[in-house]
């Protein structure tokens, strides 16, 4: 079996586990009923969420000595204009027991998205830092995105594609354009994942695109990044009814992250919790997990205040779920051992 055929057969082992416990071992359905029924009985070990083992799905990490990044120069982000080194992601996370790591692209210029490419590969080969895996820049609607990508199967660290969908350079249903939807359906043939990150008015366009695609495994970035200090609520509502649908798609996942930044300066997690609740109960705690969005956090909350918050957002949920949430989901879905 070739690599890219045992990497696209992972990704869709989420969409596929409900059924394998059912009847990929043997079990007639009642009967794998009947084992659940007896284990959900059986009160759960509880969690040591203070020190629960952490896999961070949305590392930025940019050196300005070797990328040009345009967007750092933008009104209110004056504060990541600076290069941000994976000493400063350990400093940042220290005592917080962040096991390993998934770098997210930091929308590069395409002309140096194989350096971006090298830099990560780099970083996780070293020992020295927890990158175990890597979503790489990619601009799904050029021409050349097809020569670009495929390379990248054959790379173990390279788990998926993301362009920022909610830019000024990104209008509305780009992501129908027929080039988009091709490069979409080409990602799921090489085992590559795509970071949907997007308006909230504009998921349902993403519902469309999904479905075109059902092969290839979408992860929703930042909760459909609704802000959390937003009073209208016909957008409100459009988000939780796009989300919802999203959810009915086997192969859409949601990362619990970056809503943060939405909120007022003196925020407290309540703040956050009705936004991270709907998605953690609309995907369930087999396809929602944990995110950082560090350094971009900092703008509102230290990376310790937001794994605080979430911690305290989510004490009263069963241990298996924080254990999916903060672990195993991203183990599972990026292939980390």
């Amino acid at each position: 079996m070739n690599q890219q055929t045992t990497r696209r057969n992972f990704l869709k082992q989420g969409s596929l586990f409900t059924a394998a416990v059912a009847v990929g071992a043997g079990f007639e359905t009642n009967d794998a009923q009947a084992i659940q029924k007896q284990k959900s009985t059986k009160k759960e070990k509880p969690v040591d969420l203070a020190n629960i083992p952490i896999i961070d799905t949305h590392q930025h990490l940019w050196d300005l000595k070797k990328f040009k990044l345009l967007w750092v120069n933008n009104d209110g982000l004056e504060k990541m204009n600076r290069s941000y080194l994976p000493s400063d992601y350990q400093k940042a996370t220290a005592g917080l027991n962040v096991v390993k790591t998934v770098y997210m692209e930091v929308d590069v210029h395409p002309s140096q998205q194989n350096l971006e490419v090298e830099y990560v590969t780099k970083l996780c080969k070293q020992a020295d830092n927890p990158m175990a895996a890597a979503v790489v820049s990619g601009r799904p609607n050029s021409a050349e995105f097809k020569a670009y990508v495929t390379p990248l199967a054959d790379n173990p660290y390279i788990k998926g594609i993301r362009q920022v969908l909610h830019s000024d350079s990104a209008p509305r249903k780009l992501c129908l354009q027929p080039q988009f939807v091709e490069s979409m359906k080409l990602l799921g043939d090489l085992g590559l994942s795509y970071d949907l990150c997007m308006r909230p008015g504009e998921i349902i366009d993403a519902v469309e695109l999904v479905d075109k695609c059902p092969n290839t495994k979408f992860i929703i970035d930042h909760c459909g990044n609704m802000p959390v200090e937003n009073d209208d609520r016909q957008l409100r509502k459009i988000w939780k009814q796009s989300m919802r649908e999203m959810a009915q798609r086997d192969n859409v996942v949601c990362k619990i992250s970056g809503i943060v930044v939405t909120a007022k300066e003196n925020w407290k997690p309540s703040d956050l919790a009705p936004n991270i609740n709907f998605c953690m109960d609309t995907f369930g705690e087999d396809r929602a997990y944990f995110a950082g969005d560090w350094p971009v956090c900092t703008l509102k909350a230290s990376y310790a205040q937001w794994v605080g918050a979430l911690k305290t957002i989510v004490k009263s949920r069963t241990p298996g779920l924080q254990k999916k949430l903060f672990h195993d989901n991203a183990a599972r879905i990026y292939g980390l051992s």
